[in-house]
């Protein structure tokens, strides 16, 4: 049977008065969803402790804060992105989440048993680097196909909310670190991330793999039986049908197109997801993370102050109003909301530095602090839009391979960072200068290009996003609309 076709005797089944067993269908309701919210507080905030580390939170670890230390994990998430897209078509994602578990133990395990050892330590980031790149193109296609179509927003958004929890711990632990303990800041970290794992490991088995993977086999019962474990407990035999059928549909329209094809109608989805999720990779700096010490120091006196925490908090705040409301306000709208904020912040920023004296000024750094904590605010509303675009913007083919390549291109802008900034005035103010020009041109453009997607199913948003222009935002009605559509 052809993918895409229907299935007498399923039709006949699913179209019943029956159901399958109801503590069975209890039992599995909305555990994928479960899965993925453990999975994002987990692997992606341990992930998130890392990338804290490489962007200048490494105060008290006793390890030389060189480019190496601070790039190695950035390189490692690019090798694991690659490895990621070239497995993603061929096991199921439980692979996917037990193997980038096992690199976190092993990068934890590490922290915790050589903390002092520079090569050690070098290398444990390697691998923590790995495991996130290559779960993290997995956990963003994986969640875009098994979500509802009114709630893609917020699963996929765990990913950056996960990261943005992690980047605040360690953050909050490494400014607030007392020297004179007798376990070492590194040691903390391993500790924190092996009980991470042990969580993730605990939690595999809560995992549904996507119809969408076994409809490419052509096991239609494996697809059918994940369906059921995807969908409410409100839905209908006939809803099922339905989701499975649009499933089908996705399916087909995929493979019967060429790989040519697929690569000509991805060019223009690739370069506005270029533009999007490149952006991601300004709200979280070196440079942003040397000025709030800077200003910090300068406005409180000290390094120990509260507005460290409050800078890291509000990001993670951010991404959690993101959630709750971007399915109901519409994507785009926090995006290009995030985004404009974002580049008049750092402008604002940029004005204050092109003045030497400023510099040496308690009240204009306390400004310059204050600018900070609203931009991460910001940062975190725009950031937590991304990975359901991301999802949801390419051909099913090559969406692995476009997905891996943008989360390169992410990971090298922050190398070039690591690599080229100074730390010097001038340099402050050509970077906020430049990044804010950057963000606010970027808004310009997403705003006529990028399209609405909420509600809409994989195969519709997809063909969305291949058009040159969208000036659309949420339709208000589309909630109405939704309730005659089968359950999720």
């Amino acid at each position: 049977m052809a993918v895409g076709q229907s299935n007498p005797d399923m039709f006949i089944e699913v179209g019943s008065n029956t159901r399958p067993d109801s503590k069975l269908q209890n039992c599995c309701v909305n555990r994928q969803r479960l899965h993925s919210i453990i999975t994002g507080m987990v692997i992606f905030s341990y992930g998130g402790m890392d990338m804290a580390q490489s962007l200048g939170w490494n105060l008290y670890t006793g390890i030389a804060d060189t480019q190496q230390f601070s790039f190695c994990w950035f390189i490692g998430v690019i090798i694991g992105a690659i490895l990621g897209a070239a497995a993603f078509s061929h096991v199921p994602k439980l692979f996917f989440y037990a193997f980038a578990t096992l690199l976190q133990l092993i990068d934890a395990i590490i922290c915790v048993s050589a903390p002092y050892n520079y090569d050690a330590m070098v290398a444990a980031r390697y691998i923590g680097g790995i495991g996130i790149g290559f779960i993290s193109v997995a956990f963003i296609i994986h969640n875009a196909e098994v979500a509802p179509n009114d709630a893609r927003g917020k699963w996929c958004a765990v990913e950056q909310s996960g990261l943005g929890l992690g980047i605040a711990v360690q953050v909050i632990m490494d400014s607030m670190w007392n020297p004179a303990l007798p376990i070492g800041n590194n040691q903390v970290h391993g500790i924190i991330g092996i009980a991470f794992a042990i969580v993730a490991i605990a939690v595999l088995m809560l995992s549904v793999e996507s119809p969408i993977f076994y409809l490419r086999r052509n096991d239609c019962d494996k697809a059918s039986d994940c369906q059921w474990q995807l969908m409410d407990k409100r839905a209908t035999p006939r809803d099922q049908h339905e989701a499975l059928e649009e499933n089908k549909s996705y399916v087909s329209e995929g493979i019967h197109e060429t790989i040519g094809h697929d690569l000509v109608v991805a060019i223009v989805p690739f370069i506005k997801m270029l533009l999007c999720r490149c952006l991601v990779a300004f709200s979280f700096s070196m440079p942003l993370t040397q000025t709030i010490i800077a200003s910090s120091e300068a406005w409180k006196g000290t390094l120990y102050s509260w507005p460290i925490i409050v800078w890291r908090i509000l990001r993670w705040i951010g991404t959690l109003i993101s959630i709750l409301v971007m399915d109901k306000l519409g994507r785009k709208l926090l995006a290009m909301l995030g985004l404009v904020c974002m580049a008049g912040l750092m402008l604002g920023m940029a004005g204050i530095y092109s003045n030497y004296a400023n510099t040496q000024s308690p009240y204009y750094m306390g400004q310059v602090c204050r600018l900070s904590m609203a931009f991460q605010m910001f940062a975190g509303l725009f950031v937590a839009c991304t990975p359901a675009y991301m999802g949801e913007a390419f051909p099913m083919r090559v969406k692995p391979f476009c997905v891996a390549l943008i989360v390169c291109i992410e990971q090298l802008i922050h190398i070039i960072v690591i690599v080229t900034f100074k730390k010097s005035p001038d340099s402050f103010y050509k970077y906020y200068l430049g990044v804010g020009i950057i963000l606010l041109i970027s808004m310009l453009i997403l705003l006529v290009t990028l399209p609405e997607t909420t509600m809409m199913t994989l195969r519709e948003a997809g063909h969305r996003f291949r058009r040159l222009h969208d000036i659309t935002f949420q339709d208000p009605l589309a909630r109405i609309r939704q309730r005659g559509k089968p359950f999720n």
